[in-house]
């Protein structure tokens, strides 16, 4: 695994008049590549991606900063960011979050209900409209985020429709598809809520976007914030699994879920289902027609 490009490191010395020390490569994810750096004696978390679009680690760390201010559950701070500039691609510098030692004991039940109680508070409803202030970003692409009155039109116009739009315009759903999907949009009153309450959202609540902080609490890692009905951020974690039971039982202790639920995961699910379509196809395409076909 590669370290930081000399151009970027120049760069963040400029910025921080300080001498930079890159301690190795770490585990980025599929999108970014990472690596932990030394600033005058601090150890901080480095992203950068050479292909990234304009506008992609601001997005990130404004997300970052919106869950920090609801104190409800651990993010990494961001510090400072910067676009392609030099020869030295787009990044991102935040805290650094120590992991479990090495040999250290884990409760993971504990975690979970840890996790789950704090999610809860996250969600506690209190928007006044669905969506952001602004677009960001979910992986690698586009999240259209125009805040909106009423959930079904936020759930069906900017998170079905708009990647039913992507896989149209990149061939990744044949036209038999795309109506289905479309179908699904236009039934939607009848399945969803209109005013469920608007609650903020991580937005791509899967186990790779948690870490297990040092002290063995939860870390949320890589948002994609915006505000809308909780039920969708919970069937997410459902989706790949990934989660103790005692996740959701804290959740549900602390935030009981509306009678229904279960009836509306999957059709949830059928976002982060598109967004896996658009960026990897193959066998998403199946699993999304299989959750759409039960709605129609």
């Amino acid at each position: 695994m590669s370290g930081p490009p000399g151009a970027l490191l120049r760069r963040l010395e400029a910025i921080v008049d300080d001498t930079v020390e890159a301690l190795g490569g770490v585990g980025g994810g599929c999108i970014n590549e990472a690596a932990s750096i030394r600033v005058g004696g601090q150890r901080l978390f480095l992203k950068w991606n050479e292909a990234a679009p304009p506008g992609f680690f601001e997005a990130e760390a404004d997300g970052l900063r919106r869950l920090g201010a609801a104190a409800a559950v651990r993010v990494p701070a961001p510090l400072f960011w910067g676009e392609p500039e030099g020869g030295a691609p787009a990044f991102l510098v935040m805290d650094h979050v120590e992991g479990l030692a090495a040999g250290q004991g884990f409760d993971r039940a504990g975690f979970g209900a840890r996790f789950g109680a704090a999610m809860a508070a996250l969600h506690a409803p209190g928007g006044e409209s669905y969506g952001l202030e602004r677009d960001n970003f979910i992986g690698a692409l586009a999240q259209e985020n125009g805040a909106r009155p009423g959930w079904v039109s936020f759930f069906g116009e900017a998170r079905l429709g708009a990647q039913v739009r992507l896989a149209r315009a990149q061939g990744k759903l044949r036209g038999v598809h795309i109506d289905k999907v479309e179908r699904l949009i236009e039934r939607l009153p009848g399945l969803i809520p209109d005013d469920p309450g608007a609650s903020l959202l991580h937005g791509d609540l899967w186990s790779g976007n948690y870490m297990i902080g040092g002290a063995g609490e939860p870390v949320l890692v890589d948002p994609a914030v915006y505000r809308g009905h909780r039920e969708a951020e919970i069937a997410f974690t459902e989706l790949f699994g990934g989660f103790p039971q005692s996740f959701y039982a804290a959740y549900r202790a602390a935030l009981p879920l509306e009678p229904g639920y279960e009836g509306r995961r999957d059709l949830y699910n059928a976002y982060p289902l598109l967004v896996h379509v658009n960026l990897f196809g193959g066998g998403y395409v199946r699993q999304l027609m299989g959750v759409v076909e039960r709605y129609l």
